[in-house]
């Protein structure tokens, strides 16, 4: 197996895993569709991304004899202008202006023209990674919206709940656990956006990979505070006298 590089399938492996484990144990919560979805976007990323790489050979091979076909036809235009030119003794000077002003555009429009034809397989693997990462940006805030109201400190046995509280259904061993899936669920979603880094060196992709993995650290990162405090309560309520 290689190890320089992120596989697919053992994302996929392990997500699938986890969903199970999720819905063993909370199988009426919204958290195992949450797992779902990351699967399917997993699969679609694997999946798409075998039939993008037949297309980006295909689109490369066209695009780069299409430069070639622009660079004959550039050519041949401005050296069938200049052997007219030469050929003409009665051009001055000053009539060799328009010329040479044409000859600029040529350069210049065919300069263009191979730079669009250079950059649509790169372009292309860009809008496809870029909206899979917006999709997976969107994932890591559902399952922070999916923890944001597991809150512990409604475990504490002094907490006075008000009339807009809202009602926590877990106990504490089962909060750790729903908390503990959120975070490796945002982990997965960290890891499915580097999948798409694994086939481009597109510097807008690889920025965008990265905002996603910081995001998810960053919620993540807030769950483990909660996990925290949980542990904490727990310590203090088995140590408490009877």
């Amino acid at each position: 197996m290689r190890l320089e590089r992120l596989e697919s399938a053992m994302v996929l492996d392990t997500a699938e895993t986890l969903h199970g484990r999720i819905a063993a144990r909370f199988p009426d919560r919204g958290l195992v569709k949450v797992a779902e979805e990351l699967i399917d976007l997993i699969r679609e990323s694997s999946g798409a991304g075998d039939r993008l790489r037949k297309r980006l050979l295909w689109t490369r091979a066209v695009s780069r004899v299409l430069i070639l076909v622009v660079l004959a036809l550039a050519l041949g235009a401005i050296i069938w202008a200049l052997a007219t030119a030469f050929g003409d003794k009665t051009l001055t000077g000053v009539q060799w202006l328009p010329l040479m002003e044409s000859t600029v555009n040529d350069l210049i429009f065919a300069a263009v023209a191979i730079f669009f034809l250079y950059t649509i397989p790169e372009r292309l693997l860009r809008s496809r990674a870029l909206r899979l990462l917006h999709r997976l940006r969107s994932l890591a805030h559902i399952i922070d919206m999916h923890q944001l109201t597991k809150d512990p400190e409604r475990l504490r046995t002094g907490f006075t709940p008000t009339s807009a509280s809202v009602r926590l259904t877990l106990d504490a061993d089962q909060l750790i656990h729903y908390l503990d899936y959120c975070s490796e669920l945002l982990s997965l979603v960290g890891k499915t956006a580097a999948l798409c880094a694994e086939e481009s060196q597109d510097n807008v992709v690889l920025a965008t990979v990265s905002t996603v993995e910081s995001l998810t650290v960053d919620l993540s990162r807030k769950i483990w505070q909660k996990i925290q405090v949980v542990g904490e309560l727990r310590e203090d309520q088995s140590s408490a006298p009877v």
